[in-house]
């Protein structure tokens, strides 16, 4: 059984689930493949709209990229 495609996605996280780094885990899940992350951003937000956002450091989002 060969392992699966690992694909890497740089993106924001949506607290609410409906864009970002979730939705791009459920496709990439969805098409059979493993996710890897790197968020440059958090929020805190539901489908009313964005209450807070929250970006790393840069060096931060270096060492996710180092790290996978």
């Amino acid at each position: 059984m060969a392992s699966p495609k690992k694909v890497l996605s740089i993106a924001g996280s949506d607290s609410g689930g409906g864009a970002g780094i979730q939705a791009d885990l459920k496709t990439i899940s969805a098409l059979g493949c493993y996710g890897l992350t790197a968020i440059t951003a958090l929020t805190a937000q539901n489908t009313q709209g964005v209450a807070a956002i929250h970006a790393p450091e840069p060096e931060f989002l270096k060492a996710q990229l180092d790290a996978v």
